[in-house]
């Protein structure tokens, strides 16, 4: 499962505390909860799948479809980069790069960069799928790389963000901050705003960085540590941060969901929410889910919870993206399930495979990429199946 997959450096502590009866012994207790008939009031179409690659299952790794507005790129754990027309499909170009891959693809200035196991990043031709260079990033990544104007940005499990330059690969700068004592396996994709980058860190701190220098322009603390244990003061900034405007948003786990101004670090507002998937957002509100797999939104602007779901219990949901007007999240056994954004009701849901999606679903324009830990790929979109109206229905109506 996803969440013994992500706390894996726990391991040694949780089975000590385990052996002392902390963790209970109620096995009922820590099953995914069941699924329940809905109605299925959303219709959702699935228009065309592919394999990426092989599987990735139990790995948490961080790989995850992108697109740079023309093509759809998907790589696979077993070194398979690929490029698809997003209406069809269809396969543009498809590069072996017979290396086990972590984390990408991402997309940016032409290119496409990904990141190997074995701690080497690869930059390709977005165009072709030529490779370019092979970077020696000194560390494993499981977060999505950025490409900026002349740089890749990388950040590796070690608590390390650096700048490489798209021309060689070659370090421009690189920033490192204190790991504590226990941390769970992770990190939080950075996030460009404007000419900076904003990282989230194992320690519970968010650093802002100039893209071009490296200079940093400010530290906020989202989760300060708590308790006396390592475990009780894990407040790991894990999850995907979301930004609207000038406005970031991001979640720690055993810490806060808050609303940061991005120009300065300042905490605008903040909620008591554990989660280690982190944050998405629309124009009106922010959607997270709960370290037990409780799905939550509340209102941009001002963190007021707009409603709960319970239903994904234990399901290890990924983060709810938006979607039309649903919210969409995927599971351990490879379901997708459909809210609605207003009241957080099930309206649909489909199966894309037996095997987990761990990866967030991705969205472009009017479609929807998930990614399953399997390797396949597949895209859907929402159907208005409501019988239409003709324009004699409609002056009947106004008569």
């Amino acid at each position: 499962m996803k969440k013994a997959v992500r706390i894996i450096g726990l391991i040694a502590a949780s089975s000590l505390l385990a052996s002392c009866g902390l963790f209970g012994d109620e096995d009922e207790e820590l099953e995914p909860m069941e699924l329940v008939d809905i109605d299925q009031v959303v219709t959702v179409k699935k228009i065309w799948s592919s394999k990426v690659g092989a599987k990735s299952e139990f790995l948490r790794v961080a790989l995850r479809p992108a697109s740079d507005g023309s093509r759809i790129y998907a790589a696979s754990y077993d070194g398979n980069v690929t490029a698809f027309d997003p209406e069809s499909g269809s396969q543009v170009w498809r590069s072996e790069l017979d290396i086990e891959l972590t984390a990408g693809p991402g997309v940016g200035e032409g290119y496409l960069v990904v990141v190997a196991k074995d701690g080497f990043a690869v930059l390709l031709n977005a165009s072709t799928g030529e490779e370019m260079w092979r970077a020696d990033i000194a560390g494993e990544s499981l977060a999505k790389p950025l490409i900026k104007d002349d740089s890749v940005i990388i950040q590796t499990i070690d608590n390390r963000l650096q700048a490489l330059s798209v021309f060689d690969g070659r370090n421009r700068w690189s920033i490192v901050q204190t790991s504590p004592a226990l941390t769970m396996r992770g990190s939080s994709s950075p996030v460009i705003v404007g000419n900076t980058v904003i990282a989230g860190f194992d320690s519970g701190r968010l650093v802002s960085a100039q893209i071009d220098t490296g200079t940093i322009a400010w530290e906020s603390l989202l989760s300060p540590p708590k308790g006396r244990s390592d475990l009780d003061r894990l407040a790991d900034i894990d999850g995907s941060m979301a930004v609207v405007g000038q406005d970031l948003y991001a979640a720690g786990y055993n810490g806060r969901l808050a609303a940061i101004a991005s120009e300065s670090g300042q905490i605008l507002w903040n909620r008591e929410i554990s989660s280690y998937e982190g944050v998405a957002a629309d124009w009106t509100s922010l959607y997270t889910v709960r370290d037990d797999g409780e799905i939550v939104a509340l209102g941009r602007q001002n963190g007021n919870e707009s409603w709960r779901n319970a239903s994904l219990l234990r399901r290890e949901p990924t983060l709810p993206v938006p979607f039309g007007t649903t919210v969409v999240v995927g599971d351990l056994e490879g379901y997708l399930h459909f809210f609605n954004t207003i009241d957080g009701e099930a309206v649909a849901r489909v199966r894309l495979g037996s095997a987990a999606i761990t990866a967030d679903p991705f969205v472009m324009a009017n479609r929807l990429y998930v990614q399953s830990d399997s390797g396949h790929l597949a895209a859907y979109v929402l159907v208005d199946d409501r019988p239409k109206r003709s324009a004699a229905d409609s002056a009947e109506d106004e008569s």
